[in-house]
């Protein structure tokens, strides 16, 4: 197993549950200089030692984990993690996978790979999604909600009143004029939504 000749080593330890014991991944992770520990699963930033691990990191260090799994059950998360830690200077080994440490040539480049079949599962997903919505609009059945809350119709008007120009409040709501017009008028998708109607004219 590699070791960092200038930083710390870092092990980070993630169970998935309150009552599985973090002792064996602990055990396997040798001698460090510091352990960040997460107690229960969570996407990578509602996981507190994870964030606070990555933030602590320096150039030089070294980031010891059991497996990758540890470190991210997500392929795509996993990358973004390696690449996160990468960017600072920062090296990964994996005690039960060395062939994945990124400072090795052959870890890189396995890490090259699984993020082309990550992109590959992205684009993958993208096509699904975008199959499933042409065919839910074919049928007739396709209807993303509206964009725009109570609040926001309620708090555009507002600003309308004030002599806000509607472009203006489209523009920093992110949504097109048509949709601030509906959403004012509360016609198409937004009848259940906001307070009384209020005609919709262009400026």
């Amino acid at each position: 197993m590699s070791s960092s000749a200038t930083g710390q080593i870092i092990g980070y330890v993630r169970v998935s549950t309150a009552d599985q014991n973090p002792a064996r991944q602990i055990d396997a992770l040798g001698t460090v200089d510091k352990t960040f520990t997460d107690e229960l699963s969570g996407k990578n930033r509602d996981r507190p030692e994870l964030t606070e691990m990555i933030d602590y990191a320096r150039a030089g260090d070294t980031v010891r984990v059991k497996s990758p799994d540890r470190l991210s059950r997500s392929t795509i998360d996993l990358l973004n993690i390696i690449k996160e830690l990468k960017a600072k200077g920062v090296a990964v080994e994996f005690v039960d996978n060395p062939q994945l440490n990124t400072d090795d040539k052959m870890g890189s480049f396995m890490i090259t790979i699984l993020a082309a079949v990550a992109e590959m599962e992205r684009a993958t997903i993208r096509e699904r999604q975008a199959e499933g919505i042409l065919l839910a609009k074919e049928r007739g059945v396709y209807d993303r909600g509206p964009k725009l809350t109570k609040e926001q119709i309620s708090e555009a008007r507002e600003r309308i009143d004030l002599g806000v120009p509607k472009a203006a409040v489209a523009r920093d709501l992110g949504v097109s004029r048509s949709t601030l017009y509906a959403a004012l008028a509360g016609t198409g998708r937004y009848e259940q939504v906001g307070d009384a109607p209020q005609t919709a004219t262009t400026e």
